[in-house]
């Protein structure tokens, strides 16, 4: 039998499907494993304590030895987040372009990691051999520069990633998409495409970057004081419109916020960011310098608690505060589920006396999204003219409006899979069905910990934040069981005990009550005294408060 029978080729994802972050998808044929991204996503608010939450990477574990690099389409947190804790179970290449590289090699140096990975740089010319896999480049346009997508040739046929990607015709780099190179992939013929869903229910085209630039110099022109602009750290190009508009309009540069720092020094090296000689100042030289003369490029337009804009919307800053009259402008829409935090935000900058420009009116002028619309997502479609197709990138509603694109260019429904983390599209013989379900699911970071935060340790840290804790104290006697001390009733978070004292002397009966009984029923062993603790006073305190807090029974012997 011949190799090509034997062998399938799996398309699945560890992370990224169904949702917006933590992106990684694995193309695997026979015994070679690709990887395409890297990334985290931010908790959710039941996830309290969490930090980041990555993908579970049992299965590359368990097949390590077939896994042969990780290719990565750009430098976002979503698909590079995650390597600093993938690599140190997984000690393989990483395939990056100059800028993807120059930021993973922050990340790998903070943890460790930098000389012991083996980092090899592409750009979209480079062809790499990754066992029967042979992979390819084309450059796309994206809100960072340096964005590639992904052609990756295997024995059963073409299989292409888009990573994120738009079209945008002007461009403020000056890189335009590579229409020609997409078309020769499709006209070589593409078994299957995986392909960016986020604006998949956005009609139309996503406009270009360059229309921000225009708005940004009027609103600088304007501004009678120092402008404040808020956008994230990784959009490069928008970093770049800033610069411009500050050049344009005779006025200095300060940069504030850890991640806008490191990305405005490592872009600034490699060359993608060009700002004037002497326009860069210190956050303390702001106060000296003329209001109208002075802008504030910041992180926190997701209204992050510890950023720097939130700071100052608090007058927590350390260098620098919000004063009357200045210009603030958050360029950047809200990420679903942090519009309460920007909205608190903007309240509070308000409230200093800025005048703020946000929302949807001022975004569509001082926002475009890195992403395509329903007319580009068409065009990679035609393009590709893909066999089979993958939605990947979104929410299940935007996968599946992506889905009804698809059908709209002539691609046969029963074509197109649309799948949850860790499903698999199984080819053999230009044939693809439903494969085999593959381990999956989150890992959560939590300071240093790694997984070591699950389900039980969440639905503990909920119920402590909801009812708090009791922790009864009881010293027993080892020779005849008899109480020595206590019980002492410890209360956090449940009741304040001053005010609770009939509540807890009346618990505190019941405890002695309750281990007299077992004591003199010959009920010994510490297992049952604490569950029969915990039973009677969880019933007891339900009865009274309406509230169950975790009840922590501490017995010791002497």
């Amino acid at each position: 039998m011949s190799k090509k029978n034997q062998d399938k080729l799996l398309i699945f994802a560890l992370g990224g499907v169904g949702e917006i972050g933590k992106n990684m998808y694995v193309v695997q044929y026979g015994n070679d494993i690709v990887v395409v991204d890297s990334g985290l996503k931010f908790p959710e608010e039941d996830m309290l304590g969490v930090d980041i939450v990555i993908p579970d990477i049992t299965y590359l574990t368990e097949n390590r030895d077939k896994v042969r690099g990780i290719l990565i389409t750009h430098g976002h947190e979503d698909h590079i987040g995650g390597l600093p804790y993938v690599l140190k179970h997984l000690n393989v290449p990483v395939y990056g372009t100059k800028l993807t590289l120059g930021l993973i090699e922050v990340k790998l140096k903070e943890a460790g990691l930098l000389g012991e990975t083996k980092r090899i740089l592409i750009n979209a010319d480079s062809v790499v051999q990754l066992g029967s896999i042979k992979a390819s480049f084309f450059r796309t346009n994206h809100s960072i520069p340096d964005s590639v997508g992904i052609c990756l040739d295997t024995p059963e046929g073409v299989v292409v990633h888009t990573g994120d990607f738009k079209f945008d015709h002007t461009p403020v780099n000056g890189q335009f998409a590579d229409l020609q190179r997409m078309a020769e992939i499709g006209k070589r013929g593409v078994l299957a495409l995986l392909s960016d869903s986020t604006n998949a229910e956005r009609p139309g085209f996503t406009p270009s970057e360059s229309k921000v630039g225009q708005e940004l110099e009027d609103i600088f022109r304007k501004a009678k004081q120092r402008v404040v602009v808020a956008t994230f750290a990784s959009n490069v190009h928008r970093i770049q419109q800033v610069i411009n508009a500050a050049m344009a309009t005779k006025r200095k540069l300060t940069v504030i916020g850890r991640s806008m720092v490191n990305v405005v020094a490592i872009a600034s090296e490699l060359g993608y960011l060009h700002i004037p000689e002497g326009m860069l100042i210190e956050p303390e030289e702001v106060g000296k310098m003329a209001a109208d003369r002075v802008v504030i490029l910041s992180t926190g337009s997701q209204g992050e608690p510890m950023s720097a804009l939130t700071r100052m919307a608090r007058s927590a800053h350390r260098k620098l505060d919000i004063l009357p009259g200045d210009t603030v402008i958050i360029a950047a829409t809200p990420i679903p589920g942090n519009e309460r935090f920007v909205g608190r935000t903007v309240d509070e900058l308000f409230r200093l006396g800025a005048n703020v420009i946000y929302g949807p009116t001022a975004s569509s002028a001082v926002h475009v999204s890195g992403h395509g619309s329903q007319e580009e997502l068409k065009l990679m479609l035609n393009l590709m003219k893909p066999k089979y197709f993958i939605p990947i990138h979104g929410e299940y509603r935007m996968l599946r409006q992506h889905a009804l694109l698809a059908e709209s260019v002539g691609i046969e429904r029963e074509n197109i899979f649309i799948l949850d983390n860790g499903d698999t599209v199984e080819i053999q013989n230009g044939v693809a069905r439903k494969g085999n379900k593959v381990p999956s699911g989150i890992v959560l970071i939590d300071g240093l910990g790694v997984g070591d935060v699950g389900n039980i340790v969440l639905r503990d840290r909920k119920l402590l934040s909801q009812d708090g804790i009791l922790v009864v104290v009881v010293t027993l006697s080892k020779q005849d069981g008899t109480i020595l001390s206590g019980p002492d009733i410890i209360s956090r978070g449940f009741v304040y005990v001053r005010e609770s004292e009939g509540l807890l002397e009346e618990a505190n009966r019941l405890v002695t009550q309750t281990l007299n009984k077992l004591m003199s029923d010959n009920v010994n062993e510490w297992a049952s005294l604490k569950t029969n603790v915990k039973d009677v006073l969880g019933r007891f305190l339900y009865e009274q408060t309406r509230r169950r807090p975790m009840i922590l029974p501490i017995i010791m012997e002497v």
